[in-house]
């Protein structure tokens, strides 16, 4: 099969012929229709994240496609069914943490050292067939097209898992930090659940797409987001932490900002001088949080209640596509179609 292969920490992804997996026991084949490309990819390819251990190096956890082959003991999927696959397939079970038997163990998972995790330690899905384990795939609303479907698989999955860790109350305000490849989503996930909705950008062209997107008000910092009466949940979906930090002059007393995002080179910092230990606020770290919540976003999406803005790029195309995501030169997504 065709895969876009790593050969080395910040080389090019070069599309090479290697060998089509098989499915193990409770894993499924699946011929991938498209898969996006997540900054976690391409920090994972640049070496910032730790490369992934196997070879040839595969990267990809936002892979949709048809499964085409059962592993031996697979009953939950069948062949010809539509599945979307996820970062975290399995955890050990037995770990500290697994042991705690908490609702997001196995779907979240990301405090098990021994977690299988798609193109970190095992191949991921930018390639023409990738094997996962059954249990860690969901199936796809029948009218979602698998090239949409990326998308959520990931920044989508992010960005609800967020707005739903932050429990926002109807009479609430909800303001989103970062219009990106989260963000985008976020502004319009709010919007389906009927919140007042504030986009936090300091790109004035994205000021007009913002609103279109859900946003009641458009705010470029902190600042701007207190004096225009502040919000009680901030998503924070860009990837500066320091924004983040400057985002929490606009916190409403009682309020929560959710971290959904990974800053590598910057730090989440609460000063001592704020209000924020008198106002009893809250800061939230919200990830994959179980496919429940997977299961939810894809079901927006498909009711047409949410649109992912993606661009496709053919195969052959995907270290084109690499690098305008690392450059942050898409709106908002990168989908590569196998």
């Amino acid at each position: 099969m065709k895969a876009a292969v790593i050969a080395a920490p910040k080389a090019d992804w070069e599309i090479q012929e290697i060998p089509t997996p098989r499915p193990g026991p409770g894993e499924v084949l699946v011929r991938v229709g498209a898969c996006g490309v997540c900054h976690n990819d391409v920090w994972t390819a640049q070496g910032v994240f730790p490369f992934p251990s196997f070879s040839p190096a595969v990267t990809g956890h936002e892979a949709a496609g048809e499964v085409v082959e059962l592993g031996a003991g697979v009953t939950s999927r069948q062949v010809g069914d539509r599945v979307g696959t996820t970062w975290v397939q399995e955890t050990c079970g037995r770990c500290d943490y697994c042991r705690r038997n908490l609702p997001l163990s196995g779907q979240s998972g990301m405090h098990c050292p021994q977690s299988v995790m798609t193109g970190l330690n095992v191949q991921g899905g930018h390639a023409e067939y990738v094997a996962v384990r059954a249990a860690s795939t969901v199936l796809l609303p029948d009218d979602l097209d698998y090239a949409t479907a990326a998308p959520v698989l990931c920044a989508g999955y992010t960005s609800w898992s967020a707005l739903r860790a932050a429990r926002p109350q109807p009479h609430e305000r909800v303001a989103v930090l970062g219009i990106g490849g989260l963000g985008h989503m976020a502004l319009q996930f709010s919007r389906a659940c009927g919140f007042s909705t504030v986009a936090v950008t300091r790109s004035s062209a994205k000021h007009d797409l913002a609103r279109d997107l859900g946003a009641e008000t458009v705010v470029s910092d902190g600042a701007e987001l207190r004096e225009a009466g502040g919000a009680d949940v901030i998503l924070v979906t860009g990837l500066s932490y320091e924004a983040a930090t400057d985002a929490l002059q606009g916190l409403r007393p009682g309020g929560r900002i959710v971290l959904a995002t990974i800053d590598p080179a910057g730090s989440f910092t609460i000063g001592p001088s704020t209000l924020f230990w008198s106002h009893r606020q809250q800061v939230i770290g919200a990830t994959h949080n179980g496919l429940r919540y997977l299961t939810e976003a894809l079901d927006l999406v498909a009711s047409g209640a949410v649109t992912p803005i993606y661009e496709v790029f053919d195969k052959v195309d995907v270290s084109e596509a690499v690098a305008r995501t690392a450059a942050g030169d898409v709106r908002f997504r990168s989908v590569v179609v196998y």
